[in-house]
């Protein structure tokens, strides 16, 4: 590739929702000086999307916000390079991408934040935070009690990076610590200090159940009707890890019924989340817009290995 060629390289950088892609990286260190559109919106329809993809060699994707299916990558014939953030992306079809030529690299990633952000998620759950902070924002006062974290059971679903780091630190709040997933062993459970059980016990014997599986079509759906049965009517559920493994329908008719007292979610199974969407509007539910790894840290990483990696093919191409 020339000089000349490299100056016409153009970059789309999508769903940059919160403004940060230009402040944390520096994009005109690039080789070449290639053109830069950054998009802060979300397009959901298709052709919308693929009328706006179409000049562009190189697109950034933020995670899984944007599919790249089968169906958009044959429709982008421009496509050479696919940057995506994370060190994997289930939303990327990689086989479509390699069948046409077109390159796929990530980033780094750090589960720092998002073990935070279920702490945070469990202790606005418990303590009914987003309810006395709208109540005193429309000129109330306290309206509920909160629920104490110490001596209660708290059951991981997943005891991976993030699961087992949750463990560790549910001991500081002297919670009691259940885990189940489709392989963990007895000896790891331990190690993490939590007690390996069946996953019916789980769902029976937490007071909060969290979970911390990947999305696989093994997790897809996981937590359903049956399961969501076998909890308290006084248990908690916190799902920061993907929308789809929990039933999206079951779940907002067990909170609608009061079979559980109430749901911390940052994952949904469409994102952004339908304006009407039920999770929007019960008051037994904290929802957040999938921002569990969104901490400056992590985006400043993000996007500088972003500016990295793009600068790194087009060398390779010069």
């Amino acid at each position: 590739m020339k000089i000349s060629e490299l100056r016409r390289v153009k970059i789309a950088v999508l769903d940059d929702y919160a403004d940060v892609a230009r402040k944390v990286a520096d994009w005109d260190a690039i080789s070449g000086k290639p053109e830069i559109s950054i998009f802060r919106d979300h397009l959901t329809d298709p052709n919308a999307l693929v009328e706006r993809l179409r000049p562009f060699e190189v697109v950034c994707l933020m995670r899984e916000r944007t599919r790249m299916d089968r169906n958009l990558i044959e429709r982008l014939p421009n496509l050479k390079l696919i940057a995506s953030t994370g060190l994997r992306n289930a939303a990327i079809d990689l086989e479509a991408a390699a069948e046409h030529g077109i390159k796929v690299v990530n980033t780094r990633y750090e589960s720092t934040p998002t073990i935070e952000f279920t702490w945070a998620m469990i202790l606005g759950l418990a303590r009914k935070i987003w309810i006395e902070n709208a109540s005193l924002r429309t000129g109330g006062w306290q309206t509920t009690v909160g629920l104490d974290l110490r001596g209660k059971t708290l059951g991981l679903l997943g005891l991976g990076n993030i699961g087992s780091k949750v463990a560790e630190i549910a001991k500081a709040f002297e919670m009691n610590v259940l885990a189940w997933s489709q392989n963990l062993t007895e000896d790891k459970a331990t190690e993490h200090g939590a007690k390996l059980v069946s996953k019916e016990d789980l769902f029976e014997q937490s007071d909060i159940i969290s979970i911390h599986v990947i999305l696989s079509e093994w997790t897809r759906g996981l937590v359903g009707d049956s399961e969501l049965r076998l909890m308290k009517p006084s248990a908690l559920l916190v799902n920061i890890s993907r929308g789809p493994i929990v039933d999206e329908a079951a779940l907002i008719t067990a909170l609608r019924e009061k079979r559980i007292a109430g749901a911390a979610i940052d994952v949904f199974e469409q994102e952004p989340l339908p304006q009407e969407h039920a999770f929007r509007k019960l008051e037994n539910v904290l929802a957040t817009p999938h921002i569990a790894y969104s901490s400056e840290s992590l985006l400043e990483t993000f996007y500088k290995d972003t500016v990295s990696n793009i600068d790194a093919w087009i060398r390779s191409k010069n």
